[in-house]
């Protein structure tokens, strides 16, 4: 098993679209601002969190999560988008909270490909965890992004910028049965 390099994934999101919209270099300043990096790096590709899709588990309406029972209604809130003066666009993580985003970019994994989502260290040295998320050879969709402030600090979540990084590994054989699409799997779970 090899990790893909920047020249692999350059190709790939060329020729199969495997990431899209794929920025080919690695992003750190936008329209005159720095932002957290994103676009392909060396051996990686830094996803961003999109503007969209992002939700806090609250108490408020729930007196507990129950994974098996998931109801969104009662545990998720939609937070407020607030602007920086900069014009970058935030959401508000309150302190020892949990959020649910969605990556900007849609991933198509080849069948000999799987990756591994990981946190950015920016965000690491200010107490927000990213949690490790398997890309299964196979699998197509927008990537939903698990993160947690583990801070005493509300902390600001940037949107359209990087939000973790994604390694690609080269699989050794490829399994009999590929991982199911995002509709694919919603439909077996509504069916």
């Amino acid at each position: 098993m090899s990790i893909k390099s920047d020249l692999w994934l350059r190709r790939m999101a060329e020729e199969n679209q495997m990431i899209t919209p794929f920025l080919g270099e690695l992003v750190r300043e936008a329209n005159g601002s720095r932002i957290i990096s994103a676009g392909a790096s060396s051996y990686g590709y830094d996803m961003r969190l999109a503007d969209d899709g992002f939700r806090i588990f609250s108490s408020v309406h729930a007196k507990e999560i129950d994974p098996k029972r998931f109801d969104e209604q009662y545990s998720l809130i939609a937070p407020e988008l607030h602007t920086a003066e900069d014009g970058s666009r935030f959401y508000l993580l309150p302190p020892h909270h949990y959020g649910l985003g969605v990556t900007v970019e849609t991933f198509k994994m080849p069948r000999n490909v799987t990756g591994i989502a990981l946190g950015k260290s920016t965000y690491a040295r200010a107490g927000l965890l990213v949690n490790t998320t398997p890309l299964e050879a196979g699998w197509t969709g927008r990537l939903v992004v698990e993160i947690s402030n583990l801070a005493n600090l509300p902390l600001r979540v940037y949107v359209n910028e990087g939000i973790g990084q994604i390694y690609s590994l080269n699989l050794t054989k490829i399994a009999p049965s590929p991982t199911k699409t995002v509709a694919e799997s919603i439909k077996v779970k509504q069916g």
